[in-house]
């Protein structure tokens, strides 16, 4: 498997941690954004968004990272990552909205008005990733993991922007919960960590 990445991208880590805690060969190719590698026609074939994350699976493209969860679990058989059954499946999905949604335009925002120069309100940004990690915190406060006894995508799909969150002004130190949840994740064998962001960087999007 190819996957084209961007290291500071929080989207592209989800991809590439769900490849390494499943043990997965793969190739990391970076697509670099601040040149506008993204823009390009060969890159825009493969996926027309111009977006990072992209897996090429022998030939067998996939797009973003919430899909590439999904289909790695699926292609490996994996269903303790991917339950089968129609709760489980369910509860997952749930989490995978969040993922594109209140995480998105929660913590992930506001690390994008930091590190990338995006035209967010950083007020009305980290106001919005409080919310959710309070919702978080209540979630996590007699439970290990999102769904189920053990990990499965769902946690993959949650953790990169949530433990980037500071990056974006969003102060974590409130929510033992979760930082307890993003240690248990780190934890995890095959963890791969996060790029640092370097101090005072403004990347082009």
């Amino acid at each position: 498997m190819k996957l084209y990445h961007h290291p500071l991208s929080g989207h592209a880590h989800r991809a590439r941690l769900i490849l390494a805690l499943l043990g997965v060969p793969h190739e990391l190719i970076e697509v670099d954004l601040k040149a506008g590698a993204h823009r390009t026609p060969d890159f825009l074939a493969l996926n027309p968004f111009g977006q990072v994350p992209v897996l090429d699976d022998g030939g067998t493209i996939v797009s973003d990272s919430n899909a590439i969860l999904v289909y790695v679990a699926r292609k490996l058989g994996r269903t303790d990552w991917l339950p089968e059954d129609v709760q489980g499946q369910a509860a997952v999905q749930r989490w995978l909205s969040v993922a594109a949604g209140e995480v998105a335009y929660g913590p992930a925002a506001a690390r994008l008005v930091t590190v990338f120069g995006a035209p967010f309100n950083p007020e009305e940004v980290i106001g919005r990733a409080h919310t959710l990690l309070r919702r978080l915190e209540t979630h996590l406060a007699d439970r290990d993991w999102l769904v189920g006894e053990h990990p499965t995508i769902a946690d993959v799909a949650l953790y990169s922007y949530v433990a980037q969150a500071p990056e974006g002004n969003v102060d974590l130190s409130g929510y033992p919960a979760v930082n307890a949840f993003l240690r248990r994740i780190e934890a995890l064998p095959g963890f791969v960590l996060f790029a640092r962001t370097p101090a005072g960087l403004v990347a082009a999007a």
